[in-house]
């Protein structure tokens, strides 16, 4: 073979060799591309579900809220009705008689004291320098060799 067609050879293998590695490159890239789409898909799925999932658990409290407002309906008839029936029977005069009255049960939740945020002097978790250290004399001192 003479030297011309070597540098040819050498040429053409050059040229594919840099088409494979070009072709190999924008493979690489799009793949980085693809994947930020497919993770922009993933996200926009998580948000309809977190938006399905807000819209459940607003219907959840609604519907809580409802049955709770029955339950007091038919806890305010039921006491009704045995404040009614009681004179009438005996059985039931006992149970009236150890029944709070409303009035009694709010005046009870006023003698409680509202929580603090201070400790009265005493060293507790609540106090401001708790944890903290009073002097670093006190600490302490490694050893010297």
């Amino acid at each position: 073979m003479e030297l011309s067609n070597i540098n040819w050879m050498l040429g053409a293998a050059c040229l594919l060799a840099g088409i494979g590695l070009g072709v190999l490159g924008y493979h690489l890239m799009n793949a980085g591309a693809r994947n930020a789409q497919m993770l922009r898909q993933r996200l926009a799925e998580r948000d309809r579900q977190l938006a399905e999932l807000r819209d459940g658990v607003g219907e959840h409290f609604e519907r809580l809220g409802s049955l709770a407002a029955a339950l007091n309906k038919e806890v305010g008839e039921a006491t009704s009705r045995l404040a009614v029936e009681a004179p009438h029977r005996p059985d039931l005069a006992a149970a009236t008689a150890t029944m709070p009255e409303p009035e009694e049960a709010a005046t009870t939740s006023d003698d409680v004291a509202a929580p603090r945020d201070y400790a009265d002097g005493n060293r507790g978790t609540l106090s401001e320098d708790f944890g903290l250290k009073q002097s670093d004399g006190d600490a302490p001192q490694p050893p010297r060799y």
